[in-house]
């Protein structure tokens, strides 16, 4: 999805930027973790088709990315955004029939930011920019049973469990964006700044001067 090529979500743990290139080798070496593709119900990908991937969650209108940075290491940009990765979050409006539903996920790859609030932010400012550049009014969630962190966080943000599917062994949970809910959300994410990636970022491994 192109509407975000250019947007930066800076929050206090988590910053969220466009998936580009430069972000594929990082999160390649990512997908060669048998737990990750487990808890993600993905099949390893040869770094060409990565990229080909990358291309495709840029270019399709009905999927929207953003790499989920550690805003403490990404803000000196002493770093380049590759050092700084430490999941994605995404949003799929797949039903053609309702695009106000948006389905959303939610991977922290790197072990030692997990169960530190970096997903819960993430997830939240996801679902703020969703409801407001995006029109969602409803979220799911699917997830795998044994993920049992990811299911509690999701409820903790209000969703609900709607369906278990014993043959995939996954959870369908689900929010429906109330006058109040969205409220909520927005007064949880009124912290983040929203800002021009062209603008602040930096190449690799350069400093802000």
């Amino acid at each position: 999805m192109r509407i975000n090529q250019d947007t930066v979500l800076q929050g206090i743990r988590a910053t969220l930027v466009p998936y580009t290139p430069a972000h594929v080798p990082r999160y390649h070496a990512w997908m060669q973790s048998e737990e990750l593709q487990r808890l993600t119900a993905s099949e390893p990908l040869s770094l060409e088709q990565e990229y080909e991937m990358q291309r495709s969650w840029r270019d399709d209108a009905d999927k929207c990315t953003f790499i989920v940075l550690d805003t403490e290491r990404w803000s000196g940009q002493a770093r380049g955004e590759e050092d700084c990765m430490v999941g994605d979050v995404n949003l799929f409006l797949t039903d053609t029939e309702d695009p106000t539903l948006g389905e959303i996920e939610i991977m922290i790859a790197e072990p030692s930011y997990r169960g530190r609030g970096f997903g819960k932010e993430a997830t939240l400012m996801m679902m703020s920019y969703g409801v407001t550049d995006l029109g969602i009014t409803k979220f799911e969630a699917k997830i795998g049973q044994e993920n049992e962190a990811s299911i509690c966080m999701f409820k903790k943000l209000h969703f609900k469990e709607v369906a278990v599917n014993s043959v995939f062994q996954e959870v369908t949970l689900r929010l429906d964006v109330s006058d109040e809910e969205k409220r909520w959300l927005l007064d949880q994410t009124s912290h983040v700044e929203k800002k021009t990636y062209s603008e602040v970022k930096q190449p690799a491994g350069e400093p802000e001067t």
